[in-house]
């Protein structure tokens, strides 16, 4: 079964293949870490197309972009709602001022890989 020809989305995929989400969000995983680096072809997923193996290198950034958007989201608001209060409200914690180092680092970084280049 391969979800290339089609470009399946996960519920098409589940009526495909007969298996429940879990074991389709599973195989998925799978392809993700263990076929697509052995063939060397990303798998990747667009709300238009549904999951695919693209050999387009565009195809591939515009979905690694989108993969570091959603986790610079992520390390924002983790920022901002936890330990950004948390540091805020104990200077002089140690734990506190390292994580909040750590991640605004981990931050600027994300920012820099999401923006376009010239």
């Amino acid at each position: 079964m391969e979800a290339r020809p089609a470009a399946l989305i996960t519920k098409q995929l589940m009526i495909a293949t007969g298996m429940s989400v879990y074991y389709v969000r599973k195989g998925l995983q799978w392809v993700k870490d263990k076929a697509a680096l052995e063939h060397l072809t990303p798998l990747t997923w667009t709300p238009k197309e549904g999951y695919r193996f693209s050999t387009d290198p565009a195809d591939w950034i515009s979905y690694e972009r989108r993969q570091f958007h959603t986790e610079l989201t992520r390390i924002t608001r983790l920022i901002t709602a936890t330990v950004g209060p948390h540091a805020g409200a104990r200077p002089n914690d140690k734990f506190a001022r390292i994580i909040l180092a750590q991640l605004e680092g981990v931050r600027a970084t994300f920012e820099s890989l999401v923006t376009d280049l010239p």
